[in-house]
């Protein structure tokens, strides 16, 4: 992988360590500082978080841990169509997840997700994948 100029070698940072552990934190931090996120990405994390805390992401635990951590990196920066209520909402939703609050959240993932296209997010997806952020998909799985 390479993060920010910088060499990491897989057994120094894998997936499973990035936003888990310091080093991949801090790894992920610097690759995030150099990305140059496009609005319509920032929306694309915004709604990836809505979904994994909603409980409907079908991604594997330590993608999810991924994408979470990425969205705690990102929080301060515009979307193109998801503005300052859906982080707020995410925050509210982190610290108490009420079932009432969920339900929200829930409503607000959906309303996101007619907001961003399908090639967008995928497009996206295919980027973190192609810069080792997440792992390379085998033919045929579907995002």
């Amino acid at each position: 992988m390479n993060f920010y100029g910088a060499k990491v070698t897989k057994s120094a940072l894998s997936l499973s360590t990035l936003g888990t552990t310091t080093a991949g934190t801090q790894a992920l931090s610097l690759w995030v500082a150099g990305a140059n996120f496009s609005r319509s990405e920032v929306d694309c994390i915004t709604a990836v978080m809505l979904k994994i805390l909603d409980g409907k992401c079908k991604m594997p635990s330590d993608e999810k841990t991924v994408m979470a951590s990425l969205y705690d990196c990102i929080t301060g920066l515009p979307g193109l169509h998801l503005d300052a209520s859906y982080h707020q909402l995410i925050a509210r939703a982190k610290a108490i997840g009420t079932e009432k609050l969920l339900t929200q959240v829930y409503e607000t993932r959906v309303l996101a997700e007619t907001q961003i296209s399908r090639p967008v997010m995928k497009k996206f997806k295919a980027r973190l994948r192609a810069e080792g952020i997440l792992p390379v998909k085998a033919r045929g799985d579907d995002d």
